[in-house]
């Protein structure tokens, strides 16, 4: 039987063993939360102020020159492109290393559910630093704020407005709307309602979409890259969204419809499912959505009350290890498993971290930051767990765990570190007569029970 501090772990961080200082067990885990960010200190990522510097660079070296197919031109933007890739190839190591490193792991979890709830993708090389930046800028400081406070700082970043194309959108009665025939793009309000708020099949209708997107007109992205209120854009009039009227338009209303919106009912059951589907079970018991959605809403979308009911919920700890780990968690785990320090992680060559993680990711099914859609990844065990999958995850468990330590574990001491009393005698009894540690290692690593939890 699994004990509750190893459920812990594995349900609500990246595996066993803790690192050094982690929290043992819910009550410390959350005590943790609403403390300072160490990993965001301690493994810096940009966010979006950097980019910004060097596109400003980059355009001010177009300004100065009339020739640019000046070869010294050329290749000082080259060296700006290349600046700009950087942060994000830093990001990418960054997140990992956060992730399998950090004794906050409940923090890097919920980051990823975050991330993954507001899914953006970088539709150009140079801005691949922006899915990042926008978790860095919005999501991690409004990690235990009031649900509305991140729902604004988000759909406000550059990175969701670029992703959504809210530059294209123009009030058509606006004062540029008038003069160039153009109209309304709802991607940005059709996200925030369907997918960030509400959730498909609540109580709205397109009309709501509508205002919403009329409202939102006028939030824009600058010439320099950042967001901006253009209110030659703008619609002119009262926007009515979900049955409140916003008259005065501008930013305020923006926000103080956002805010709105992170209140509703719809809001706080469409929040309340997802997080327990992401952390508990694919088919969640009702009491405990319940429950987590009953905490939401009586706090005001509190989201430190919101993890805290989840937490305390009898039916957060059933034995039955539901979820399946999907490729970035199992990845992770795998790191932590094999006790891989952030020093070897980040002295890694980048090639041979894009190799080891980012192509390995890609291969399972679940390319780094890039979802098919703004809806994220799939939650669903069966979409992770499958014949191809499975030969896959095998192959990284007997080739890759090799390269990144040297000597490999012990196999069957690496199985009771990292599995506890999750590990069955059976695993033990193969781990031990494994014809080496590579295959060994490997065993434990692609056994169900490392890839549940």
């Amino acid at each position: 039987m699994a004990s509750r501090a190893t459920l812990a772990a594995t349900r609500f961080g990246y595996g066993l063993p803790l690192p050094a200082t982690a929290p043992d067990g819910p009550a410390e885990m959350l005590e943790r939360l609403g403390g300072p960010d160490a990993a965001a200190a301690q493994w810096p990522i940009a966010g979006h102020a950097p980019f910004l510097a060097i596109l400003a660079e980059m355009r001010a070296a177009r300004m100065a020159v009339k020739d640019r197919k000046d070869p010294a031109f050329v290749a000082g933007q080259e060296v700006l492109k290349q600046q700009a890739l950087q942060l994000a190839q830093n990001a990418e190591v960054q997140t990992i290393v956060r992730a399998a490193i950090s004794p906050d792991s409940l923090r890097e979890r919920l980051v990823a559910f975050w991330a993954d709830h507001f899914s953006v993708v970088a539709a150009r090389k140079i801005e691949a630093i922006l899915p990042f930046a926008m978790i860095e800028d919005a999501v991690r400081p409004n990690l235990s704020l009031p649900f509305g406070e991140m729902l604004v700082a988000v759909s406000l970043h550059p990175a969701m407005l670029i992703y959504l194309d809210q530059s294209s959108s123009i009030g058509p009665k606006s004062r540029l709307g008038s003069k160039q025939g153009k109209g309304l793009n709802e991607n940005l309000a059709r996200e925030v309602i369907e997918l960030h708020s509400l959730g498909v099949g609540a109580a709205y209708s397109q009309a709501d979409v509508t205002e919403l997107a009329r409202l939102l007109t006028g939030v824009t992205v600058g010439p320099k890259g950042e967001m901006i209120f253009d209110d030659r854009k703008a619609e002119p009039g009262p926007k009515t969204v979900l049955g409140k009227t916003y008259a005065a338009g501008g930013l305020d209303d923006v926000r103080a419809a956002l805010r709105d919106l992170a209140l509703h009912d719809g809001t706080a059951q469409h929040l309340a499912h997802k997080l327990v589907v992401h952390f508990v079970s694919d088919t969640p018991d009702a009491d405990l959505v319940a429950s987590v959605a009953a905490a939401y809403a009586a706090s005001g979308g509190d989201l430190m009350v919101t993890y805290t009911a989840l937490l305390d919920h009898p039916a957060a700890w059933v034995e039955a290890t539901a979820k399946a780990r999907q490729p970035f968690d199992f990845l992770v785990a795998s790191v932590r498993a094999l006790g891989v320090s952030d020093q070897a992680m980040q002295a890694l060559p980048y090639k041979q971290f894009r190799t080891y993680f980012l192509a390995a990711m890609a291969t399972l099914g679940q390319p780094f930051k890039r979802p098919l859609g703004p809806n994220g990844f799939p939650e669903e065990a069966e979409e992770w767990i499958t014949p191809q999958g499975l030969a896959r995850r095998i192959t990284w468990a007997m080739q890759v765990p090799q390269r990144l330590v040297d000597p490999l574990p012990d196999p069957v001491a690496m199985a009771e570190s990292c599995l506890a009393d999750r590990a069955s005698a059976g695993l033990l009894w193969a781990a031990a007569r494994a014809e080496d540690r590579t295959q060994g290692v490997g065993l434990v690593l692609a056994s169900a029970e490392f890839n549940r939890r």
